[in-house]
């Protein structure tokens, strides 16, 4: 099921082929999908790395789709916002059971975007970077090399001290890093000067997880974005942006699919 509104029928979205990668359990427990989003850059292979395994194996079917443009899926010119949760919406809605959507990076905004056109069983935002000025302040600081270009329509280019904690070796880093793409020009832009998302379809429980020692997310955006749903963020000192594949990468899954098991609550 997913929610249509006039813009779908008087501007449809492209239609585009769309990478999923999947891992299903051996045994069917009943326990809902779980569908990965991953941030600008990545695909779906920085799930398929540890967190779809993992998933799977505590009974969990579990996904990860690739945004257009992104890892093996096809791409549309100027793609935007709206075209990246409609590639959501549509994977999830693909599922034979009401999904979990688990949102990493700036994968997170399109996940709020997503859960106000499908009614998902649960929303994780995973490190999200959720727009606007202050978040592109905080990266120019950071990485000012790496950041400018995206202004003027170029890649927005994360550093390896930005991705990940001291623990990944430099080589596997980057053999990481060298597998990252670029989101479109359009999104880099509506990450900046995008309005606020549409409130969730059926009022899912929504759940915030990152680390205090991201150089991407600062603490205080973790905790305005928990906040927002009416909690406080899961932390985990000492890692790096991209969780999924730094050294200590079962303590964010586990404690998300900890927090499914109990309602999601």
């Amino acid at each position: 099921m997913k929610i249509i509104r006039f813009d779908d029928w008087a501007d449809p979205v492209p239609p585009v082929r769309r990478e999923v990668l999947s891992a299903t359990p051996e045994l069917d427990e009943g326990k809902p999908p779980v569908l990965f989003v991953p941030g600008f850059g990545h695909g779906a292979w920085a799930f398929a790395e540890f967190w779809l395994e993992h998933a799977a194996g505590r009974g969990f079917p579990a996904h990860a789709v690739s945004l257009r443009g992104h890892g093996g899926s096809g791409d549309t010119p100027g793609a935007s916002l709206r075209a990246y949760a409609h590639d959501v919406v549509q994977a999830a809605a693909s599922l034979p059971r009401q999904a979990v959507l688990v949102g990493h990076g700036a994968g997170a905004l399109v996940v709020e975007r997503a859960l106000a056109r499908y009614p998902a069983r649960a929303g994780v935002l995973a490190a999200p970077v959720l727009g606007g000025w202050p978040t592109f302040g905080a990266a120019l600081r950071r990485n000012p090399g790496g950041t400018l270009p995206a202004v003027f329509g170029g890649r927005l280019r994360l550093s390896r001290r930005q991705l990940f904690s001291r623990e990944v070796p430099d080589a596997v880093a980057r053999g990481y890093t060298g597998r990252l793409g670029r989101a479109s020009a359009r999104a880099q832009w509506q990450l900046l000067l995008h309005r606020a998302p549409e409130p969730a379809v059926g009022d899912p429980p929504v759940l915030v997880v990152g680390s205090p020692d991201d150089r991407v997310v600062p603490a205080s955006a973790l905790t305005r974005a928990a906040r927002r749903y009416g909690g406080a963020p899961l932390l985990f000192p000492g890692m790096g942006h991209d969780l999924m594949l730094d050294a200590r990468w079962r303590e964010p899954i586990d404690a998300i699919l900890d927090w499914l098991e109990k309602g999601g609550s």
